[in-house]
């Protein structure tokens, strides 16, 4: 079954059978369900909803279904159809638009498209939310609007645009500072639509560009999740052009990784640490990242005179805990930043501008500052468990055997030693628990890891 229901939206591989994929039926009804909740949400006669799309060759039809959908429930639709998430996030409210859809399924392969969805400020919705609109798409209760209430189509193509220049608007921003340094980068837009906007943005900032895959086709060349195994060819290619560094996107533009001038991968962990650092240098304050990111950022806020936290995984949670601690900086681990002076949603562009200006004030190369920073290795494993085991039991007896640690249990079990920690959660979708580990070498992360999953084999009597 590939159609995944969540309360930050609904993703699936097109294709196939209604209620078991991502089809036509499917798109129509949760862009309804999501209209129907538009509307007893923010209790107006006449609605504004943002759409855009990454670059997925499913994209135009599932946009062309979405937009069509509103229109029929009377709600305007501002079009800015290629574009990247955080670009329709800024967009929702500059728009004063009541909200928003982005279709996108992020890093999944082609075959997959999603409906992300924002609320009116251009952030994702909250579980409470997510939970409503679920309930009326499953109930199809749906009242459509007559023929002379149909909602009206604004196309809109200027947005990436838009959103560079609110990008050099920013205080920490200084352009001449990155013109001035003359930098070479590599850019690998995975045949998406960072491939407009990165190339585009360092362009407006004096930076000599490289593309690699920045033809928005949606046929990506490789695995879209920005990980080491999937970028053979964009560290080759930073050697060979000799490069400052290299950028790589995922298809809509809200995870940023790099690449050392030696061709080695900087660490997704690593571009949150490396924005931080820079923020925090001018603007005293706080950071928040999920409880699956790297200790690194810890140490980096705590050097500069901040306080850290963790949330429970995921983007809404991350923003609700900035908010509540004046977080000046914070994101995800997998290259998600977040800057609330920019907005409250994971951007590339944002964090591309932020990690220039870095390099530009600092001077040297990637790989020495990467060698500046606290060195942590990370372990991602995790475990097959029966159909019918209680893994909620099986966190609690974890959480009990290592009751003298510090625990955390707003997200799964967060146990962290000394020198190292481990996060365990159950995935939503089938009977695993998802075990992260890091420590000081990856010897020591992916051994604890293993003892920690003989422990849970042990307590669950496999």
């Amino acid at each position: 079954m590939t159609l995944i229901k969540s309360i930050s939206g609904i993703r699936g591989t097109i294709g196939g059978k209604p209620g078991d994929n991502l089809t036509p039926i499917d798109a129509v009804k949760f862009a309804a369900a999501y209209g129907i909740w538009l509307k007893e949400y923010s209790k107006k006669d006449k609605l504004k909803v943002v759409i855009g799309r990454d670059a997925r060759i499913s994209g135009e039809m599932i946009q062309n279904i979405v937009v069509s959908t509103l229109i029929g429930l009377g709600i305007d639709v501002i079009d800015l159809d290629l574009s990247t998430t955080p670009t329709v996030e800024i967009a929702v409210p500059l728009e004063e638009a009541d909200g928003g859809i982005i279709l996108t399924a992020s890093h999944n392969p082609k075959q997959w498209n999603a409906l992300k969805l924002l609320n009116e400020k251009g952030e994702f919705l909250d579980a409470a939310q997510g939970a409503k609109i679920l309930a009326i798409a499953e109930k199809e209760d749906f009242n459509f609007s007559e023929v002379d209430d149909l909602g009206e189509i604004t196309r809109n193509d200027s947005y990436i645009d838009i959103h560079i220049d609110e990008v050099l608007e920013l205080d920490l921003i200084d352009a001449d500072t990155i013109r001035a340094a003359k930098f070479k980068v590599v850019v690998d837009g995975v045949n998406s639509t960072g491939g407009i906007a990165i190339p585009k943005l360092l362009k407006e900032l004096g930076v000599e560009v490289v593309e690699l895959y920045c033809d928005p086709t949606g046929h990506f060349p490789h695995n879209p999740e920005p990980l080491k195994e999937h970028l053979g060819d964009i560290c080759a290619l930073v050697l060979e052009e000799k490069a400052d560094f290299g950028i790589v996107v995922d298809p809509d533009v809200d995870r940023l990784a790099f690449i050392s001038n030696d061709g080695e991968m900087f660490g997704e962990e690593y571009t949150l640490v490396a924005c931080a650092d820079y923020v925090l240098g001018k603007t005293k304050g706080n950071t928040v990242s999920n409880l699956s990111s790297s200790r690194a950022l810890r140490d980096i806020t705590q050097k500069h005179g901040g306080t850290y936290e963790a949330a429970a995984v995921g983007e809404v949670n991350v923003v609700t805990k900035m908010k509540a601690n004046n977080a000046v900086i914070g994101g995800e681990g997998n290259g998600g930043i977040i800057y609330p002076e920019s907005h409250y949603g994971r951007d590339s562009l944002v964090g591309t501008a932020l990690f220039l200006m870095l390099m530009a004030e600092k001077g040297g190369t990637v790989a020495e500052l990467r060698a500046s920073y606290p060195s942590y290795f990370m372990s991602k494993k995790k475990i097959e468990l029966t159909p019918g085991l209680d893994v909620d039991a099986i966190l609690v007896a974890m959480a009990d055997t290592y009751k003298k640690e510090e625990i955390t249990t707003i997200d799964g079990v967060k146990i962290d030693f000394a020198e190292n920690w481990v996060h365990l959660r159950k995935s939503n979708t089938e009977p695993i628990i998802r075990i992260y580990t890091e420590a000081k070498s990856q010897s020591e992360a992916d051994a604890l890891a293993d003892k920690i999953i003989g422990e849970i084999k042990k307590v669950a009597g496999l």
